[in-house]
């Protein structure tokens, strides 16, 4: 099973072949835009087997959780009340 990460104007621009790409040759694909990670496709029948399948799932969740960006902006503040 391939797994391809395209941008979404690639994608818009070639969707149907992307969508026989999947479920013919079941191959998954991120769709990114502006470079982030936006979607997951992926046929019918490998979504019911991703969700039956135990193994699948942790491979999908590693998948996820090393795309999945993340955002640390500025720095944490406590809102306590100062002690004077």
């Amino acid at each position: 099973m391939t797994t391809k990460s395209v941008s979404s104007t690639k994608a818009q621009n070639n969707f149907g072949r992307v969508l026989d790409d999947v479920t013919h040759n079941h191959a998954r694909y991120i769709i990114e835009r502006r470079g982030v990670p936006q979607v997951i496709i992926l046929s019918f029948d490998d979504f019911a087997h991703i969700l039956n399948n135990e193994e699948e799932r942790h491979q999908m969740d590693t998948v996820l959780k090393d795309l999945r960006p993340e955002y640390q902006l500025g720095k944490v503040v406590s809102l306590a009340p100062h002690s004077e």
